[in-house]
């Protein structure tokens, strides 16, 4: 077992990877399915039923890792009040995984999202970056505060609030 990964309950490996009958919550195109399903070379930070958690391959800071879901979610603009105990989960993972890095300075992170059609893999997933302070100034602009790409996590779960009471 990888350092840093939970083994509380894991996820069922997929055994039938060539089959045509997709599994539940799986998409075989989906490079964050396979890499959840073990099928990619990717050290898994974190896993447990319901999330995983890896390191961004073009980190945009010292610490960046992505948060997803066990099984396939759309996009943040699919998203539901229904998912905001998810999109809650996903940011106490990033959290962990964060305080398991010694990062203690969590006011000097960030959590969030792009924004469809600035996402580049359509499997739900928080960006979790640190330290803030010391990114550089691509990375400032691509995972921007009060962007047309980027939401926080805080934005995302008050949105999906705001659909109830407007619906």
């Amino acid at each position: 077992m990888a350092e840093g990964q939970t083994s509380s309950q894991p996820v069922t490996t997929r055994t039938d990877k060539d089959s045509s009958v997709p599994q539940e919550g799986y998409d075989k195109k989906c490079i964050f399915c396979r890499i959840v399903n073990n099928e990619m070379d990717t050290e898994l930070l974190h896993r447990d039923e319901d999330i995983c958690c890896f390191r961004d391959i073009k980190p945009g800071a010292h610490h960046h890792y992505l948060v997803v879901p066990t099984k396939h979610v759309g996009n943040c603009k699919s998203l539901n009040i229904q998912h905001v105990p998810l999109v809650k989960q996903m940011v106490d993972v990033g959290k962990d995984v964060l305080q398991k890095r010694n990062v203690t300075d969590l006011t000097d992170v960030r959590f969030g999202f792009h924004w469809p059609p600035f996402c580049s893999v359509a499997h739900l997933h928080l960006h979790v970056l640190a330290p803030v302070s010391q990114m550089g100034f691509m990375s400032r602009l691509v995972y921007r505060l009060n962007s047309y790409w980027f939401v926080t996590a805080d934005q995302l779960i008050e949105l999906l609030n705001s659909k109830v009471e407007t619906h």
